[in-house]
């Protein structure tokens, strides 16, 4: 198998007869061990359970064969730590799948591993204590981006075709532009989160994919979509399987492009000239493209969301002392982590209603853009991908200085719930990828999926990263 061939060619080619699951499978372990060792993407491996269940038979879904690696944030793969980046979970191994894992083998996936993830995927970074940084494929002292870093720089390298990747602020987006990949945010409630029960967070967080073309994203959202019983809420049904919808015209979209945010950060030059060439792009392909004022404040959308994912983490770090039934250690979290534990620790009910109101009016002033507008496009990063450091758990201080420039621009679609996409678009003047961001109303992933689809016609872009020197 290609280290750049995507997955939907890799299923085509095993059901052809052209390779065998076997293959494909050594070829991916085969890259894992001599790649990985210089991204640390990759933390945990089943090489051995892989190749047992490939020699008793995969399931005969529509990506039989096809490696996949889960990221280790709110999905669990049975036998393997479910840490969440952090050492108050490194000991914790779920006995099941969760239902997207589940889902995944069901389609004929076979699971090598899980990547990295910062802690509780509480960073635009992938740098936690308990793993270390993972690297950029396209530059080793650069961030893949967070939370799904180890994701991101896994596709991005080469090692497999897609990977498992959440979003609770960006964190599909904003790995995908600094790693040059595709990355789709789904709609609230379009993939379930068993069996992790969330509170809060669930109304901001989504899983999904990271992905080298659009057809493999829309594909496996067609896996993976749709509750379980029992699930709290659900996105509206899509009108015909993504796989489907991708492929078809989006038509003429008007488009409103947002290249500047209220109170937010500076746009750097490089993201802001992706940003004016795929709105000319779009104006080529026959869309009518207008600029559009931002309809929401980058620190309203902040704070909500910060005490939404704040109660989130009290809840699951009480829960997880209480199992152990002892207190808090003064190494079981890193210090930005603790800083916000204690600091929401004692938010109150108010606190929390509060944030939820917010949500709900956030929520309208952006619903109502789109009276006017079918799509939003924006960058995807305030900026290109910082060097390694920038983002530093050890020092709460710089998280809080640096982190908002890199969720300025995607945040407002978590705490909507709406669908946002990162599209790759071009590099900046050192050479890495940039991405632009394109946002619909809840349950459009097929129209932007339809677009993306477009782009990727029209201006396509490198399947993985050059090889480094």
């Amino acid at each position: 198998m290609s280290d750049s061939m995507d997955a939907t060619a890799t299923a085509e080619a095993i059901r052809r007869g052209e390779r065998t699951a076997e293959e494909v499978t050594e070829e991916a372990i085969a890259r894992i061990e001599a790649r990985d060792p210089h991204l640390n993407a990759v933390i945990h491996t089943r090489f051995t359970e892989a190749r047992a269940e490939i020699a008793t038979g995969l399931p005969d879904g529509p990506l039989r064969g096809v490696p996949v690696l889960v990221k280790d944030l709110g999905m669990e793969v049975a036998g393997l730590p479910a840490a969440d980046g952090s050492r108050l979970f490194a000991d914790f191994v779920p006995r099941r799948d969760s239902e997207l894992v589940a889902r995944y083998r069901r389609a004929g996936m076979v699971v090598l591993g899980l990547t990295n993830t910062p802690e509780f995927g509480l960073n635009a970074s992938t740098e936690p204590a308990l793993h270390g940084p993972t690297r950029n494929p396209w530059d080793l002292a650069r961030s893949p981006g967070g939370s799904s870093g180890g994701s991101a720089a896994a596709v991005a390298a080469g090692l497999v075709p897609v990977a498992h990747a959440s979003d609770g602020g960006g964190s599909i987006r904003i790995p995908a532009a600094a790693c040059g990949l595709f990355g789709l945010k789904p709609s609230r409630g379009r993939v379930s989160p068993f069996p992790r029960p969330t509170t809060l967070s669930g109304l901001v967080s989504g899983h999904h994919a990271l992905t080298r073309t659009v057809r493999d994203s829309a594909l496996l959202l067609d896996i993976a979509a749709g509750p379980r019983r029992g699930d709290a809420y659900a996105a509206p049904a899509p009108t015909a399987p993504f796989a489907d919808l991708a492929r078809q015209d989006p038509g003429r979209l008007r488009i409103g492009v947002v290249a500047t945010l209220p109170g937010g950060p500076s746009v750097h030059p490089d993201s802001a000239k992706a940003v004016r060439a795929a709105a000319d792009l779009c104006a080529d392909l026959g869309h009518a493209v207008t600029e559009a004022a931002a309809p929401f404040h980058p620190q309203e959308v902040a704070g909500s969301s910060a005490v939404l994912t704040g109660g989130e983490l009290v809840t699951r770090v009480d829960a997880r002392l209480a199992q152990l039934g002892r207190p808090l250690a003064d190494d079981d979290l890193e210090p930005f982590t603790r800083v916000l534990y204690e600091h929401y620790l004692t938010a109150s009910a108010a606190d929390v209603s509060r944030a939820l109101r917010s949500v709900q009016r956030i929520g309208w002033e952006v619903g109502a853009v789109f009276e006017a507008y079918d799509v939003l496009l924006s960058p995807t990063l305030a900026r290109p991908t910082p060097q390694l450091g920038v983002l530093d758990t050890t020092r709460p201080d710089s998280i809080y200085e640096h982190a908002a420039v890199y969720s300025a621009f995607t945040s407002v679609y978590n705490v909507t719930g709406m669908p946002a996409m990162s599209v790759p678009f071009g590099c900046s003047g050192e050479g890495l990828p940039l991405g632009v961001q394109f946002a619909a109303e809840l349950g459009g992933e097929g129209l932007l999926l339809a677009l993306a689809g477009q782009l990727e016609q029209a201006a396509p872009w490198p399947r993985t990263a050059p090889e480094p020197d």
